[in-house]
């Protein structure tokens, strides 16, 4: 009788060989695939087939996890809600507040017959790229003179100041950054209305604001402003916050350390302000009590001078005068001894007509004579003579 193993104990080939046989065809079968994608019909099939399969698997943790995010959604949309009504409370007594306050505003304009000095016009610009100089913060925006850009315009965004036009070409303009070190603001504090200037740093990441007294009220976290006291910044806008305030007995001003509320080097829209200041010109400066006294004594030694010429002038014309009197004497004198000769030649005839009549009388009376004439020399001579 031939004995034959029950079906449950028949033996195959070995599992070495059925190893080998699968390893090899699960190999054959990935290089098909990766090569040539041959299973990819096969694989869409199977997908498509077992997809039922696998979403009625995931109901029960579809289920879980909606009620999960049902629970949390609902509680978050409440506490939305809450927030938002307590915001929108807020809001709109503010915004009460700000009716009020503009409406009293224009009804004191009205009473003090004043009016708005400042008139703001924005036109928006993009930034296009970094200036190529790595030690200034300036920016080049699309926008330039043929669109209205003027130089010293205030740049702005969202936030804040972002700095001033400081360059205008036909199609871009070149804006200095809040953060640059020749970058100026004056500024105010909002809190206690303290004004003052605020820098740039050569590092282009802090602010420093300066002239602010050691016996100032400054804080960490209070809010800096433009004040609108140079005409270019408008008054209001956001500029920095104060995050550190040194103080030293040994120096007149304290050390404020500020950030920019604004992202400076982060923005890429922003506008650009053209304000229009219809404020009066600011009168002249007062000279300091060394120029006027420099001004006095200049206008003294005018004076001075302007008597002296006038001395010698009055000097001058006496002299003159003399001079002209001399010249009249001299004249006349001159003119009297141009008809002396004729007087004398005139005279003479006469004289010449007596010597002719005496010439004429007789000889005893020439002797008669002569002793007269001798007895006249003699007292004329006396005089002369010694004691």
């Amino acid at each position: 009788m031939e004995y034959s193993p029950p079906p449950l104990f028949k033996q195959g080939p070995s599992a070495l060989a059925r190893l080998v046989f699968f390893v090899v065809l699960a190999l054959a079968l990935l290089i098909s695939d990766a090569r040539f994608q041959t299973l990819e019909i096969v694989r869409g099939v199977l997908g498509a087939g077992l997809y039922p399969l696998q979403r009625a698997a995931l109901v029960p943790r579809d289920i879980f996890m909606g009620a999960a995010d049902l629970a949390v959604t609902s509680a978050t949309l409440r506490d939305e809600n809450a927030k938002l009504r307590a915001k929108d409370l807020q809001l709109s007594q503010q915004a009460n507040t700000a009716a009020s306050l503009a409406a009293e505003n224009n009804h004191l304009r009205a009473l003090m017959q004043l009016s708005q000095q400042l008139t703001t016009h924005s036109l928006p610009a993009e930034i296009q790229y970094d200036t190529r100089d790595p030690f200034t913060q300036k920016v080049v925006i699309g926008r330039g003179a043929q669109q209205g850009i003027q130089n010293g315009s205030p740049v702005v965004d969202e936030d804040g100041v972002i700095g001033q036009v400081t360059r205008v070409f036909p199609l871009q303009a070149e804006v200095t950054l809040l953060t640059d070190k020749d970058q100026a603001v004056p500024v105010e504090i909002l809190r206690t209305g303290l004004r003052s200037v605020i820098y740039g740093t050569p590092k282009g990441d802090t602010l420093d604001l300066r002239f602010v007294p050691i016996s100032a009220d400054v804080q960490s976290g209070d809010e800096l402003v433009t004040s609108g006291l140079d005409g270019v910044y408008p008054p209001g806008l956001p500029v920095a916050k104060v995050v550190r305030v040194d103080k030293q007995a040994d120096t007149a001003f304290a050390r404020v350390v500020s950030l920019p509320v604004a992202a400076v080097r982060g923005a890429h829209q922003v506008l650009v302000l053209h304000v229009q200041n219809t404020a009066p010109p600011r009168p002249a400066d007062e000279p300091d009590a060394a120029t006027v006294a420099k001004d006095l004594k200049a206008k003294k030694g005018a004076k001075a001078a302007d008597g002296k010429g006038a001395a010698d002038k009055s000097a001058a014309k006496p002299a003159d005068t003399k001079a002209a009197d001399k010249a009249a004497t001299e004249k006349p004198a001159a003119k009297s001894t141009e008809k002396a000769p004729a007087k004398a030649t005139a005279d003479k005839k006469p004289e010449k007509a007596a010597a002719d009549k005496k010439s004429e009388k007789p000889a005893a009376d020439r002797k008669a004579d002569k002793p007269a004439a001798a007895k006249n020399a003699k007292p004329q001579a006396e005089p002369g003579a010694q004691p």
